[in-house]
């Protein structure tokens, strides 16, 4: 009896290997890759960042940027307050800022070199 026990049980010892391969296999794609896009779209907003864009901070301040600097932000939190941040402070950019639209030349078919 002790022989049959040990003979089929051979097969099986895959088993907990493909198990746990899948469970990391599953847990890469639910919980490692979409943080990653998380903080590579985090990482991008921040580097977009200009002067005028209405943002929230992490903490849950409004302001508009009115500076940056290499690693800091400077946000206008009420008319003539300022305060500096450190950009991973941004959460979200609520609005960005309007760029100015091309002055139109009378000329539209001349081309600028």
């Amino acid at each position: 009896m002790l022989y049959a026990a040990a003979g089929g049980g051979g097969a099986g010892s895959f088993t907990p290997i493909l198990m746990i391969a899948l469970l990391f296999g599953v847990m890469y794609f639910m919980m490692i890759r979409p943080q990653q896009k998380r903080r590579r779209e985090s990482e991008a907003m921040q580097s977009n960042l200009g002067p005028g864009d209405e943002v929230v901070t992490i903490g849950g301040l409004y302001g508009t940027v009115t500076g940056i600097e290499d690693d800091t932000v400077l946000l206008e939190v009420a008319p003539g307050v300022q305060t500096r941040y450190a950009r991973p402070a941004i959460a979200r950019v609520v609005t960005r800022a309007e760029l100015p639209a091309e002055p139109v030349s009378e000329d539209a078919d001349t081309v600028k070199e």
